[in-house]
């Protein structure tokens, strides 16, 4: 039996909605895409929230012809500007004669850590766990039947901004479709990006967008740190266009074209006249004196945010990169390596639609979603099988 689930995505610069098909033979079967160009929003808000209804509507319109499908719900990524993301350590004591970790000491532990957070404002939009520990043993994400005395856990939450959450149900439910769950975009992201393997020995990423850089900063199976940069590859283009004097349009061409590092030296970037401009030819080198010098400027944002955080990456801890901002730049991920002192890597292809680092939010949320659907189908499974399936039933996502 096929389930069609619909996702709205905002990112900063357009807004994805995508329409999928899940069955038992095919778990995520991309059947529309709607894409709406907007001007996005920073931390403050909408940057044009009088023409934010309009950009909805052609972005589901859009998914809704492809699909050939009429969307009366959708579910509703919040970006990351949007959250915020506590972890949290709880403990419990274990009872009984002979001890051991059951189902109920899991739900527990998780009560005990939602506790925690004191009843902060907003709404849970998404928690896991990066680990559970047995008195003094290794971590584990699968502690169930695991003898000890005491159970204890890092666990995640990540808590969405109510205006973000009224204002989207408000504005959708004018345009006759219901929300129906709000998920949190970089959570969906990081989890489906960065390999398990890797997120054991925590992992980073870094989603360079259009108007703002996100850091994700994962373990186990739960995002322990995010922060939004307002620095994104829209600034780089700002940069061109105010130093050399060029329209926006133009300096979007002239950065798609850079090349980091491995240009030749003597390259010239040409804008062509028009409206009674002359035609106009830069070097190379005045080029990649402002680019260079934006791309410096995040490098440094991104090391101090995750030397702020508190948290700690291994030698062993890898870092990847994916967003369009910097993405599509031959020897771009190269030289933020350098800057970061670590090696960055691609992220791995996931699917074979929309298959662009500018889509990797907006399919992150969808296999988020889906994974949600499917777990909350058969909720038991998460006990027998993977604990992350479990929380997801338990908790919605």
């Amino acid at each position: 039996m096929k389930t069609t689930v619909a996702a709205i995505d905002f990112g900063t610069s357009k807004i994805v909605t995508l329409v999928a098909e899940n069955s038992g033979s095919q778990r995520c079967d991309i059947v529309g895409a709607g894409i709406a160009a907007y001007d996005g929003y920073l931390e403050e808000g909408w940057n044009n929230p009088g023409a934010l209804d309009e950009a909805i509507r052609q972005s589901i319109s859009e998914a809704e012809s492809q699909s050939h499908r009429k969307l009366h719900e959708i579910n509703v990524g919040v970006p990351g500007a949007f959250t915020r993301v506590y972890a949290t350590e709880a403990s419990i004591t274990l009872k009984g004669t002979d001890p051991s970790v059951t189902a109920d000491d899991v739900r527990n532990i998780f009560k005990q850590a939602a506790d925690n957070l004191n009843k902060l404002p907003g709404i849970v939009v998404h928690s896991s766990p990066a680990w559970f520990m047995v008195d003094d043993g290794k971590k584990t994400l699968e502690p169930v039947g695991i003898k000890g005395r005491e159970l204890r856990a890092l666990v995640s939450f990540v808590v969405a901004n109510q205006f973000f959450v009224d204002e989207i149900q408000t504005r959708l439910e004018a345009m006759g479709v219901t929300p129906s769950g709000f998920f949190s975009t970089p959570a969906g992201e990081a989890m489906l990006y960065l390999p398990e393997e890797d997120r054991d020995r925590t992992a980073e990423l870094i989603d360079i967008g259009y108007l703002n850089t996100e850091v994700m900063v994962v373990e186990g199976d739960a995002m322990i740190f995010h922060q939004t940069i307002e620095i994104g590859g829209g600034y780089i283009a700002a940069d061109l266009a105010e130093g050399l004097e060029i329209s926006l349009q133009a300096a979007e061409a002239i950065k798609r074209q850079y090349v980091f590092g491995v240009g030749a030296p003597d390259a010239t970037y040409d804008v062509a006249g028009g409206e009674g401009q002359k035609p106009m030819s830069f070097t190379r080198e005045q080029v990649g004196e402002i680019i260079e010098a934006r791309v410096d400027e995040i490098a440094e944002e991104i090391k101090k945010a995750v030397d702020d955080s508190g948290v700690k990456l291994g030698n062993w801890s890898n870092i990847y990169l994916t967003g369009g901002g910097l993405s599509f730049n031959r020897g771009g991920r190269d030289y933020l390596s350098g800057k970061l002192e670590r090696t960055v890597r691609d992220t791995p292809k996931r699917t074979t639609k929309l298959n662009s680092h500018a889509f990797s939010s907006t399919l992150g949320l969808m296999d988020l979603i889906i994974s949600t659907i499917e777990q909350q189908r058969q909720p038991s499974e998460g006990v027998k099988g993977k604990v992350k399936d479990f929380f997801r039933s338990l908790l919605g996502g």
